[in-house]
């Protein structure tokens, strides 16, 4: 196995400013970001595609439910636990979050429309099929929304992808919500 360094911000070299502004924003360097300081340009990178996602017309509960079927879907623990967490703290409802980790249905059928389709354009590689597309638009969803939905995808790859490589340890904050591809099946 190779090992990735989880730097710090003095260890962190171009990547020192960027910890300080996740440092900034969680009061702690998020491992994610300190084993992605090894590669600026993937951190940058990383904290720009989060940003320019968070700015959708996306709830909060629905850029989470993008995040949590792409990190269930690439068998991501670390980002399975961190967004727990995060969800948690944004006072998403608890069964939604269940749901995602488990990945079962939303009770809620706009939610669960959401849902399918982040799953149907992570398992097909971008290829959903049209009456795919046209179920997604039909739940009350945009083509804006089609495609943002690739976008946090595309976020989403970024850190799990990074997570898979590196092994990248879960934090402290979120171990509390550890969760395993050992304990469930990803499809």
């Amino acid at each position: 196995m190779v090992d990735f360094q989880i730097h710090t911000i003095e260890s962190g070299g171009e990547s020192a400013s960027v910890l300080e502004k996740s440092k900034q924003a969680y009061g702690y360097v998020p491992n994610l970001h300190a084993v992605m300081a090894e590669s600026p340009e993937l951190l940058e990178a990383y904290r720009t595609v989060a940003e320019i996602f968070g700015k959708t017309n996306l709830s909060e509960t629905e850029r989470q439910i993008i995040a949590m079927t792409n990190n269930r879907l690439n068998g991501c623990e670390y980002c399975m636990a961190a967004h727990t967490s995060i969800m948690q703290g944004a006072k998403v409802p608890e069964d939604v979050i269940m749901a995602l980790r488990d990945g079962t249905s939303i009770a809620d059928p706009k939610l669960e429309a959401l849902r399918v389709y982040a799953e149907k354009v992570n398992l097909s590689r971008g290829w959903p099929e049209e009456s795919d597309v046209e179920a997604f638009l039909e739940a009350g969803y945009t083509k804006q929304t089609v495609l943002e939905v690739i976008l946090g995808t595309a976020y989403k790859v970024l850190s799990n992808y990074t997570n898979h490589v590196a092994q990248t340890p879960v934090d402290k904050p979120f171990a509390k919500n550890a969760w395993s591809t050992d304990e469930q099946p990803v499809r």
